[in-house]
């Protein structure tokens, strides 16, 4: 095949390769920052896919972040793309600091003191949540009684207090974002229309030279 790689990936190159892309991460960024800057469109409407993308990281709902930058972005009239770009906001490097930020803002919320940390270590409920969830998917096909406490626990400690708790840091940031943005992204598409009128006005002018000439 023309387009198969040559160089086959192993699982945990891979696995590396998502947590540390290469050229690190500054170079992902630089390149994110790159094709934001490109993208057609007015600045206003890139800056709101923009905030939909940054908003959209401050969810729980991990596996789903595209969609739903999508969707916020096609509900606020920004740029698609743009959104989908924003959402690498959230990587490796941001996610701990994001959750941390949306969990204790979540327990602040809604009262719930130390009461997150009365079942164990955050890492400890994501792990008893999958086990149940694997456990209880079996037990439906197997006619075994479901038990469903983990899940439970982990929705009300974690998913919910994330949830509730990454409204008013997302609207922070992506905000953020969208004035930071708008500025930016105009400076760049103005210069972008003078260089290409230049060179607009470069080539009429060797094209008449050359007509000239030829004269």
């Amino acid at each position: 095949m023309v387009f198969k790689r040559r160089d086959k990936r192993t699982v945990w190159r891979t696995v590396l390769e998502a947590l540390w892309p290469r050229g690190g991460w500054a170079r992902a960024a630089q390149y994110v920052q790159h094709r934001l800057r490109r993208l057609p469109g007015s600045p206003e409407t890139i800056a709101r896919g923009i905030f939909a993308g940054v908003f959209t990281t401050f969810t729980p709902f991990y596996g789903l972040h595209f969609v739903i930058a999508a969707i916020l972005a096609t509900l606020m009239r920004g740029n698609i793309l743009a959104s989908l770009l924003a959402t690498f906001f959230g990587n490796p490097l941001t996610y701990v600091p994001i959750g941390m930020i949306s969990m204790q803002t979540g327990y602040w919320l809604l009262d719930l003191g130390a009461r997150p940390l009365e079942h164990g270590s955050l890492g400890r409920k994501f792990l008893e949540a999958g086990r149940d969830l694997k456990d209880n998917v079996w037990a439906m096909f197997g006619g075994r009684k479901t038990d469903w406490h983990d899940l439970q626990v982990f929705f009300d400690e974690v998913f919910y207090p994330y949830m509730i708790g990454g409204i008013i840091p997302g609207l922070i940031c992506g905000l953020v974002a969208y004035y930071l943005s708008v500025p930016l992204i105009r400076a760049y598409q103005n210069r972008r229309r003078r260089l290409l009128a230049k060179k607009s006005e470069r080539r009429a002018k060797k094209a008449a030279d050359v007509s000239g000439t030829g004269d």
